[in-house]
């Protein structure tokens, strides 16, 4: 099921955790918490996101505010893996087009290493090969998939009703891999981040760096 704005957030579903003490959000309870989720094979991520959550905890930090990282993969999945994670972490060299990009605007120190070092932890978001699981693609998990996604399905006429399952068949019979975070959050790309209040609830899933994570924050350390 599909996390939800004002529910109880489910932990982050994460394959190691590779910089940092091990955590998760029921761990976290008593705590606002940011999580910037990114991938390794991500230029912006490493331009806007990560950066503004380095400035976040470094500021809140001690203040009742817990910023953690999560890499995931929705693309590339030969670049966005847990090696080239944990390449990361333990040297700062980046890859891909995070290399290429971060080289051209002078965001590169010696070497294709960041100019910077992630301070909290960060865990590999759980992919799985779906390649495994096409023989046990029932009616029943294409009509939750398209619930997940688009809502009520069964208040669609029949004729569009008929389209959505063969669309959603044919998509995951194909599709190869699945981010498991990604997905029960209900992301659309990376960067994002999730914005979790001190009960534990989901309160903020945004896409991209809209500059109002601070003041998002701020409100859920004074409630």
């Amino acid at each position: 099921m599909r996390a939800k704005i004002g529910s109880l957030a489910p932990d982050l579903r994460v394959s190691e955790w590779v910089n940092g003490p091990a955590t998760n959000i029921q761990q976290e309870k008593g705590n606002v918490i940011y999580v910037e989720i990114f991938q390794v094979n991500c230029p912006g991520c490493f331009l806007y996101g990560i950066p503004e959550a380095i400035r976040l905890f470094d500021k809140y930090n001690g203040r009742k505010l817990v910023v953690l990282g999560l890499a995931t993969a929705f693309e590339d999945y030969d670049k966005n893996n847990l090696e080239n994670l944990r390449l990361l972490l333990a040297s700062g060299k980046v890859i891909g087009e995070t290399c290429r990009v971060l080289a051209q605007v002078g965001q590169l120190a010696e070497g294709n290493k960041l100019p910077y070092n992630i301070p909290f932890s960060v865990g590999m978001d759980l992919i799985m090969n779906e390649q495994n699981n096409v023989s046990q693609l029932t009616e029943s998990k294409i009509t939750r998939f398209i619930e997940d996604n688009l809502g009520n399905f069964e208040s669609y006429p029949e004729r569009d009703k008929e389209i959505l399952l063969s669309q959603a068949r044919q998509y995951l019979a194909n599709k190869k891999y699945s981010a498991l975070t990604f997905e029960e959050y209900g992301l659309r790309g990376t960067p994002s981040s999730i914005i979790i209040d001190k009960k534990g609830i989901l309160r903020f899933v945004d896409f991209g760096s809209d500059n109002l994570a601070e003041e998002k924050i701020i409100g859920l350390l004074k409630e």
